[in-house]
């Protein structure tokens, strides 16, 4: 009985990788900021992912370069939120 929803959630796992982690902790992190209402801490998550999203293996995130690129964009895009914060 209990081997039917693991096998189910094995096979759901074994199509992610690491960049599908990443970007939900994107998600995560933008979510968890919203309600403080400050650009600064975003831009400091933004940073933070984005720097994840650039120093991860290629192969740790299923061989897609969009994922670095994902990480670049965030890295550029952190610090112009900082700057822009009060």
């Amino acid at each position: 009985m209990i081997e039917v929803p693991l096998q189910t959630i094995d096979n759901i796992m074994l199509e992610l990788h690491m960049g599908h982690a990443l970007m939900g902790l994107l998600v995560l992190a933008i979510l968890g900021t919203l309600p403080l209402k400050s650009m600064k801490i975003m831009g400091l998550n933004l940073i933070l992912v984005g720097t994840l999203f650039v120093l991860t293996p290629v192969s740790a995130t299923g061989d897609m370069i969009v994922f670095r690129l994902i990480g670049v964009a965030l890295v550029v895009i952190g610090p112009m939120l900082y700057v822009a914060g009060r």
